[in-house]
């Protein structure tokens, strides 16, 4: 399965460690964009969108796998532009740039973490 979108964790503040466990969301940022926010988001390398993520792609962190349930309006172009957007792990949410993706686990994600999104 060819990636559409893979990046490599370089940074995982610790309010974004406290927002995994009790939200059930990240959130993710190309490194040194905004350092201000470096607490609250996982930083990885900088990436490039190959194609749109769409419902039924799939998300890989390490070997954990996940479906995408909903893809917000501005998901994509944030990823394309600041590789941002809000991951939501088996939670509901409506923002436009978040991802919805259900799976059987919430991921553990450390620097050096593989963040992927895969064609259905």
């Amino acid at each position: 399965m060819k990636a559409k979108y893979e990046v490599i964790v370089t940074s995982v503040g610790n309010l974004a460690r406290t927002f995994l466990q009790n939200n059930n969301s990240a959130i993710i940022l190309d490194e040194g964009l905004r350092p201000n926010l470096s607490d609250m988001v996982i930083e990885h390398t900088i990436g490039n969108l190959n194609q749109d993520i769409k419902v039924g792609d799939r998300l890989q962190i390490d070997a954990v796998d996940f479906k995408v349930i909903s893809v917000g309006q501005t998901a994509n172009d944030d990823i394309r532009e600041e590789g941002h957007c809000t991951l939501v792990f088996n939670a509901e949410g409506s923002m436009p740039g978040q991802i919805i993706v259900s799976g059987e686990k919430k991921p553990i994600v450390t620097i050096g973490s593989k963040i992927a999104f895969c064609g259905k």
